[in-house]
């Protein structure tokens, strides 16, 4: 991964520059969702629920936001998650491989960690809807503060803003991308600036560092201060981002970024909303713009949308990784996936993603209408989320670091008592619009389990119903057919079973190739695989070879590449004297049989048949291909 390489004979100063680069470069992807939650945070937090901005109520708030962001954000996710990388890659899929593989346990453990970490990333998705939309949203609103005319144009402006960034999705990032680093760069440094000016007017709001304030405040407001909890997470929005882009840029400048620079920022920015408060409560209407001084307004509003623009690509970006991730773990039906970038890998675009993410983006800004009301959706993904992240981190630390079960229960029970107060403070609005990221992610998770839940049973019918390969190779070299030039590849998912693609050819075209190779594809839950895994050959009487390819999940498993590595084994191919042979299976749900539920067998038939075949998605080229149609009943 790119922050994780080490360039040999790279002098001290030439490290320390790559080191600055990189950490430019995570200010400019990375941190644009965390960095856009002062839009909202404060007001969301003061302006609701009943809760009037009195002196102990604004150094309440700001000191339990300063401690999140402090216990959540650092200890958490930079300190702690972020050491859980599978071979430099982050994110809750890549966190749930490396759990399941550092468990040597029954299946049903995996699938325990399989579930925690299926859920999380259907709750990614829904903070994909809403982030977009609440940055923008709340961006946007500045217009009110600097215009109050112009108020009944925010949703409209928003949407354009909207379809205009996910209009050129389609191009990629990795040019606009250049410019994410200054603009973000500015932001920040506006932020400080911003916050500054109002704490030097009011520095008596720094007490709020004192935790005891927070305590003060629970004790003082009672069930309101525990609702007021759903709109301080909204400050850690983001903070999976993090994790999820370790990949990219690397641990250190990672934490470089947020220590030096993004934390300080945010901080200094919170505090000065709450200096502002503290010398006009009626400011909470809008108490990040209105820190702005008048002239600066219209400017103060571009560069936020710029941001919330940004916040909300990094977001898509990480949806489109998450989704290939999915695709490759068996989790996700195969979609057509777009490299948008010669240079970087990482640089997808995912059409089907985009559209419906697009959908549900529109449907958000024209159902709430506000970055308030977003902000009571918002919080139940973003915990959720967290939730998940921090189970299977638990599960790393003892199977993989090989914690005490102290020193795992401490740690457990101090995260998750953070992570489950932030969710059950978010479930309390539910009827206010937490339901939507709630029934987008228990969609997703229905969807997610049923393809994975339905392959295993498609692969467990084939191999049910097929011949041993054995006896038939021996049958063969008894009453050998008519044999013809060439090589067929077969596609199968079991080493010891005659494809049925094989049998059909046999059956009806009364041929054998002169050699015949059975390949089996199989995703590792690392994210790339190692030279001396990658191929794995069997041969096998009657000039019968049994091939394994093995790619990584973040890779793109290209079968023809992969094959032209195979003359080093000793297995060439000459692709123009090659075919392919796939067996397209038709799946037919029937409720007689042992499985899935029948509305599951349905919605796997469904998924399967619109699907990326199988061809494409291994990148087998179609004039060397031959399919052959297969019923399966599940």
């Amino acid at each position: 991964m790119v922050g994780q390489q080490t360039m040999q004979g790279e002098s001290p100063a030439e490290t320390r520059r790559r080191l600055r680069t990189l950490a430019l470069g995570a200010i400019g992807v990375v941190f644009g969702d965390i960095g856009t939650s002062p839009l909202y945070t404060m007001k969301e937090t003061l302006g609701t629920h009943g809760m009037t901005p009195t002196e102990p109520a604004v150094l309440g708030v700001l000191s339990l936001v300063f401690w999140a962001l402090i216990m959540v954000v650092s200890l958490k996710y930079v300190t702690f998650v972020m050491r859980a990388d599978n071979k430099g890659e982050g994110g809750i899929m890549a966190l749930m491989a490396l759990a399941q593989r550092s468990m040597s346990g029954s299946a049903r453990s995996r699938w325990v960690l399989a579930g925690f970490g299926i859920f999380g990333a259907a709750l990614f998705y829904g903070d994909g809807v809403i982030t977009p939309a609440i940055s923008v949203l709340g961006a946007v609103e500045g217009l009110q503060v600097a215009a109050p005319g112009l108020g009944k144009y925010v949703v409209w402006i928003a949407l354009a803003i909207l379809l205009g960034m996910f209009a050129v999705q389609r191009h990629g990032t990795h040019k606009v991308g250049k410019a994410f680093a200054p603009v973000m760069t500015l932001w920040f440094v506006v932020l400080a600036v911003l916050g500054v000016r109002q704490i030097i007017a009011n520095p008596q709001v720094l007490y709020a560092v004192n935790p005891l304030h927070a305590v003060r405040f629970f004790v003082s407001h009672g069930d309101t201060s525990f609702i007021a909890l759903g709109g301080v997470v909204l400050a850690l929005t983001g903070a999976e981002a993090l994790y999820a882009d370790m990949g990219h840029f690397g641990k250190k400048p990672i934490r470089l970024a947020w220590f030096g620079f993004v934390l300080p920022a945010l901080l200094l920015n919170y505090f000065g909303q709450g200096a502002l408060l503290l010398g006009d409560p009626l400011a909470i209407s809008s108490p990040f713009y209105l820190m702005v001084p008048a002239p600066l307004l219209y400017p103060m509003i571009v560069l936020s949308a710029c941001a919330a623009v940004i916040a909300s690509q990094a977001v898509i970006s990480g949806a489109f990784s998450m989704t290939r991730e999915a695709m490759s773990l068996g989790y996700s039906p195969r979609l057509a996936v777009v490299h948008t970038s010669r240079e970087m890998s990482g640089q997808i675009f995912v059409p089907w993603v985009n559209r419906m993410l697009m959908v549900l983006v529109i449907l958000a800004v024209l159902g709430f209408r506000s970055s308030d009301n977003l902000g009571a959706a918002y919080g139940i993904a973003v915990t959720g989320t967290m939730t998940m992240t921090t189970l299977l981190a638990l599960v790393v630390a003892r199977k993989r670091w090989h914690w005490s079960w102290p020193t795992v229960v401490l740690v457990g029970v101090l995260f998750l008592i953070i992570d489950l107060s932030f969710f059950g403070a978010n479930l309390l609005k539910v009827a206010h619009g937490g339901w939507f990221p709630l029934v987008l992610g228990v969609v997703l998770f229905s969807v997610m389990t049923t393809w994975r839940r339905g392959r295993e049973l498609v692969v467990r019918e084939i191999k049910q119903g097929g011949l041993a390969l054995a006896p038939f190779i021996e049958n063969i070299a008894e009453h050998p057919p008519l044999r013809v030039p060439g090589t067929a590849i077969f596609l199968t998912a079991n080493q010891h079973a005659v494809p049925h693609a094989l049998l059909h050819n046999l059956k009806h075209n009364k041929v054998l190739h002169e050699r015949n190779v059975l390949l089996t594809v199989e995703t590792l839950e690392t994210p790339v695989a190692e030279a001396d895994e990658r191929i794995a050959i069997t041969p096998m009487a009657g000039n019968f070879f049994g091939l394994e390819l093995r790619f990584g999940f973040a890779e793109d498993p290209n079968i023809p590449l992969a094959l032209t590595q195979c003359t080093r084994e000793g297995l060439g191919f000459d692709m123009m004297d090659t075919t392919f042979f796939l067996s397209r299976e038709t799946i037919v749900a029937d409720a007689r049989r042992p499985g899935m539920a029948l509305w599951r067998d349905k919605l796997f038939a469904f998924l399967s048949r619109n699907a990326m075949p199988a061809t494409a998605f291994f990148q087998i080229p179609g004039n060397r291909l031959i399919e052959l149609g297969a019923q399966v009943e599940i």
